[in-house]
């Protein structure tokens, strides 16, 4: 590369992140936004090592920092444009955001949302004034009927993302983060969906204190900006593998203008699953009694992996960015916290079936808080348990298994298995009849209302049911297992019926925790 390129390349990134500053310092948010406070953390700071700040975005007036470019985009609106109205295609943050922004301006608001989302979510919509729509059952059939209708009526569309003026809009947290915090910061982590929130803060910090790592964090099965920056280009994630936990960052594909920045600017892209979210979400509210969203406390999660592998920094900064949360959905973030701590190792332990060998096996333990203990009689030649340990770390959990091991225990570690832990603690107390053959199947589907019925009437009586279960989490979306009376050669056709159906499935009965306590 000869030093003319060289030359027009930092000209141009240059130029790039002083137009999105000149933007963010000419934002109109604080005429509807708050500025939100960066608190210190002092629970996570012991525990962590560095100085633990955490910005408040879950206490704006629509409990999250969405407001902010909603409110910029649309403030900006020719006066024909707001004459006209907008519309957008939201799961609950954004559409917030904007039916505030738009009451605030007097200007006619219509959001489409899919059929599941949450009632707590559609009243707060209808509550700031915006009309609201119900189309499909994931946010990209809302998106495509949102632009149908944008064409149709000649309304603006709010993107959630990916504009130049949400952007900057989300950018002022950056500004803040700056102006509040006192010296130096090592590193401030992100939440990531589509990536306007991560490229705003970016640009801002970046322009101003280059040597900040700024790190983005994604959820297993929703990490679409990750994927870009390891192809360099944006990559579409698979819907049918997307993750649904956390729905506010629930996206598919990052956004052009944020994949622009990230590439240039955002120094790393942490990945993390449920579990550790959950615990996020309790070390939230231990350090401030605030209730986050799983999306909100995403930012946690992944400073909290990230600062184990790299110790030594003195301040850093976490985004906790939202805290639009079922109240029923905290039972299941509850359940999950201990694990995703790595404070709850969930084994499955073969013991004799014979007098005495509880306490044999209690004794084998020690004194450890057990949290769990689920057993029934099967046969004569051995009882399966399933049981919850108090530990203290993933190393301790591992030594756990193979303190029991070597006393001649028959072990499986189930404290990463999402069926386990989701529906078969629940069940365990029986076997199918032993003439039977057992086919097993776990399903997401759209939880609203009459969806089970469907679900039901989808299955149908060409196939007979041997198990079901399903168990409400408050969650979008409603998750079942269901065993049915067939062989394994029987496999691709029953998936082959199984797929008319359109939900998400996958098989389970090769899981061990089935094997052991349902089969």
């Amino acid at each position: 590369m000869n030093l003319a390129t060289k030359l027009a390349m930092n000209l141009e990134n240059g130029d790039m992140l002083e137009n999105y500053v000149k933007k963010i310092l000419s934002s109109r948010v604080y005429e509807l936004a708050q500025e939100t406070p960066l608190t210190p953390a002092p629970l996570l700071s012991r525990r962590l090592g560095p100085q633990v700040f955490l910005k408040r975005e879950d206490l704006q007036p629509v409990y999250s920092f969405k407001l902010r470019g909603a409110y910029n985009k649309i403030s900006q609106l020719t006066d024909a444009q707001k004459a006209a109205g907008v519309i957008t295609a939201s799961a609950g943050n954004h559409a917030q955001g904007v039916a505030m922004a738009s009451k605030q301006l007097g200007i006619k608001a219509i959001i489409v949302m899919g059929r599941n989302t949450p009632s707590i979510k559609v009243n707060a919509v209808k509550d700031r004034g915006a009309k609201v729509i119900l189309h499909g059952d994931n946010y990209d059939e809302a998106s495509i009927h949102a632009k149908l209708l944008c064409k149709e009526q000649g309304l603006t569309f709010i993107p959630p993302y990916d504009d130049a003026e949400v952007i900057a809009g989300q950018g002022t947290i950056g500004l803040e983060i700056v102006n509040q915090h006192n010296g130096p910061i090592d590193a401030i982590f992100i939440p990531v969906g589509g990536g306007g929130l991560l490229a705003g803060v970016a640009a801002y910090v970046k322009h101003l204190h280059p040597k900040t790592r700024i790190i983005g964090v994604e959820v297993e099965g929703s990490n679409c900006m990750d994927a870009a920056l390891r192809a360099g280009k944006r990559v579409k994630l698979p819907l049918e593998t997307l993750d649904l936990f956390a729905d506010g960052v629930s996206v598919a594909q990052a956004g052009l203008l944020p994949f622009k920045i990230a590439r240039k600017y955002v120094d790393e892209i942490v990945v993390v699953n449920i579990d550790e979210i959950c615990a996020a979400i309790k070390d939230v509210f231990e350090d401030t009694r605030g209730v986050s969203e799983p999306a909100g406390a995403l930012a946690i999660a992944g400073m909290k992996r990230y600062l184990a592998d790299h110790p030594g920094l003195s301040s850093v900064v976490a985004i906790v960015s939202g805290a639009n949360v079922n109240f029923d959905r905290l039972r299941h973030i509850s359940e999950r916290a201990e694990v995703g701590e790595a404070r709850e190792a969930v084994l499955a332990v073969t013991i004799d079936e014979a007098q005495g060998s509880f306490l044999k096996f209690c004794r084998a333990l020690g004194k450890r808080s057990i949290t769990e203990f689920n057993y029934r009689y099967a046969d004569a030649t051995g009882a399966h348990i399933y049981v919850g340990l108090g530990v203290a770390s993933k190393e301790d959990r591992l030594d756990v298994v193979e303190n029991l091991q070597s006393k001649g225990y028959l072990v499986f570690d189930m404290t990463d298995n999402e069926a386990a832990k989701m529906h078969v603690r629940h069940m365990v107390g029986g076997h199918r009849m032993q003439a039977s053959s057992e086919l097993l199947y776990r399903f997401e589907f759209p939880e609203r209302p009459g969806a089970l019925l469907q679900f039901l009437a989808g299955l149908g009586a060409d196939w007979n049911i041997t198990l079901f279960h399903y168990r409400n989490h408050g969650a979008a979306w409603g998750r079942v297992l269901v065993g049915f009376d067939a062989k394994p050669s029987d496999g691709k056709k029953l998936q082959k019926y199984l797929q008319r159906i359109g939900y998400r499935f996958w098989p389970e009965h090769d899981n061990p925790a089935y094997k052991l306590f349902l089969e």
